[in-house]
């Protein structure tokens, strides 16, 4: 129960965090970080009309700068306390996006990487699962802090049937197992190719219904956008308006 007198200034509290959401229409389940039973805290959802799936992976986001900015300013002035984005590939817009707004922006599970990668023992390197791995290139790496020096190994999704073809299709349907399996596979296969990996970090933010599927597959720990939002968001509860006058 609030007593005393308290300061205003916003329009609506309680939102630690903001998310930018591409312009979709897929399913998404609990999980994923577009539905919001997802997490045990309010967020704040901002659509970026016009950011389809496959103009942000594929086509690299192309003159959707302006609108993910105008998006994050839009989520500033509603009173979140940090935002993210919808999709990891948006990490190439960390620096500009950063810029753009006065509170902490995380555009992508990607900015863990280098911090997963010290965790890891001498020799061990940070696995890193992607809805399009061909898409995945230099510029992603350079926005996430992900030095050329740092070891991974990328592996994804593109080459399996149904998962990658539903979200960047923007398709109605997904078969929830099916996925599920893909995942699985492409998990395994990324260890059985790279043995050296300690632990894996999912760059899309659709994966994490399967997150506990990777685990157990591979016995190694498994990092996402919902692990970076959750650790975000304990960083800033604290501070929820109103705050005292």
């Amino acid at each position: 129960m609030e007593t005393g007198r308290v300061r205003g200034g916003s329009n609506q509290y309680g939102f630690t965090i903001g998310i930018l959401i591409l312009d979709t229409r897929f399913p998404r389940i609990v999980g994923d970080m577009g539905n919001a039973r997802t997490f045990p805290f309010p967020v704040r959802y901002h659509r970026v009309a016009g950011a389809a799936p496959d103009l942000v992976v594929r086509r690299g986001a192309a003159g959707l700068l302006p609108s993910f900015v105008d998006g994050a300013r839009a989520l500033e002035r509603e009173g979140v306390g940090a935002i993210t984005t919808n999709c990891g590939f948006l990490v190439k817009y960390q620096k500009e996006l950063a810029a753009s707004v006065t509170v902490p922006v995380f555009t992508s599970s990607l900015l863990m990487v280098p911090f997963v990668q010290r965790m890891l023992p001498p020799g061990r390197r940070v696995g890193i699962m992607t809805v399009n791995a061909p898409a995945l290139g230099a510029e992603h790496m350079a926005g996430a802090g992900i030095a050329d020096d740092v070891p991974i190994a990328v592996a994804g999704l593109e080459t399996e049937k149904e998962f990658t073809r539903v979200m960047l299709d923007n398709e109605l349907e997904l078969d929830v197992d099916v996925a599920r399996e893909e995942h699985v596979r492409v998990a395994r296969r990324l260890v059985a190719d790279h043995p050296d990996v300690g632990a894996i970090v999912l760059e899309c933010t659709n994966m994490p219904p399967y997150a506990a599927d990777i685990q157990c597959a591979t016995g190694l720990p498994v990092f996402d956008i919902v692990s970076l939002v959750t650790l975000v968001h304990g960083g800033l509860v604290g501070a929820l308006g109103p705050r005292p006058a």
